[in-house]
């Protein structure tokens, strides 16, 4: 019976193992910017799966850098913030990225510069109808 116990036991925790891996722990995260079609999100996980999130340029009122408190420290993350289709100068949701792999503020800056002129390429381009 102790056998039957302790191999239950090893069965569910391997099982909870492929699940952590192929639907929790994310290898890589990557970020895409296209000025005239949009931002690009994709996840890698352990197990070889890849999550792939789009979002249109016209949904895209900007990305920042936001700061937050965790645990007595100061983490900061990059942020795309979506603008709301009822009111231009509102914003309807603030997408984070980068939530796994929790990159330093400095490479943060790189990737939100880079953003940023992107976006500021798309305001100053003549739009066309």
């Amino acid at each position: 019976q102790n056998s039957m116990v302790l191999s239950a036991a090893i069965f569910i925790t391997l099982i909870g193992l492929i699940i952590y891996l192929h639907f929790v722990k994310i290898d890589q995260e990557s970020l895409l910017v296209i000025g005239s079609l949009g931002i690009q999100v994709t996840s890698s996980y352990a197990s070889g799966k890849e999550s792939t999130t789009f979002i249109e340029m016209g949904q895209v009122k900007d990305v920042v850098i936001n700061e937050a408190i965790h645990m007595q420290k100061v983490i900061y993350y990059l942020c795309i913030l979506l603008q709301d289709p009822e009111d231009p100068q509102g914003i309807s949701e603030v997408v984070p990225l980068f939530q796994s792999s929790k990159p330093r503020l400095d490479c943060l800056i790189e990737v939100y510069k880079s953003c940023q002129e992107i976006l500021d390429q798309r305001k100053t381009a003549p739009q066309s109808s």
